[in-house]
């Protein structure tokens, strides 16, 4: 089983049921013996907080992952995406880049210092996921932000060019192996 790679297709948002579910699945196979792993993802995005902590889970562990858009990697997703060090896309798929925003609750009173901690919080994510996607793809914080800000959706073409995928394939996996699903 450790030759044989352990597929994970993400088929879910980014949250905490989602990313428990995934790390979980990982934790399992690694302590099996297993240090190869391609997720599958397809993914609206969602938690800035759940996407950020898998994506330096899976970075930091001593496996080899790769990653394949298989339909629309969007948001937080992307940074999950990049923790494949190979990454893949179907040819008929797209991502897309975003700022972070906040909620806050119908009839929320906040302070100066409430709202300042808001502003420094969004600005602290955006900085990491402007950071994240700029290591792994080659391009300055600075084109990412601003790609951030401009809300840029691109095709697997583009996406290539970008340096978010290394290349664009149909195929996604030899079923023969293990696989997991979390959806």
């Amino acid at each position: 089983m450790a030759n044989q790679p352990t597929v994970i297709k993400f088929f879910a948002p980014v949250i905490d049921i989602t990313i428990n579910a995934l790390m979980q699945a990982v934790d399992q196979k690694l302590s099996k013996g297993q240090r190869n792993f391609i997720i599958l993802i397809s993914s609206p995005g969602g938690s800035v907080f759940h996407g950020l902590s898998v994506y330096n889970y899976l970075k930091g562990l001593p496996a080899e992952i790769s990653t394949h858009n298989f339909g629309s990697v969007d948001s937080i997703g992307v940074v999950i995406f990049c923790a494949g060090s190979r990454r893949y896309s179907v040819p008929h798929a797209r991502f897309l880049l975003h700022g972070v925003s906040t909620q806050f609750p119908q009839g929320a009173a906040l302070e100066e210092q409430q709202l300042e901690e808001r502003l420094k919080s969004l600005r602290i994510d955006t900085e990491n996921i402007a950071g994240v996607i700029a290591a792994n793809c080659g391009k300055s914080e600075d084109e990412v932000h601003q790609a951030m800000l401009e809300r840029t959706t691109l095709n697997p073409e583009q996406a290539l060019d970008w340096g978010l995928v290394h290349e664009i394939k149909e195929e996604l996996i030899d079923l023969s192996g293990p696989y997991v699903t979390i959806q």
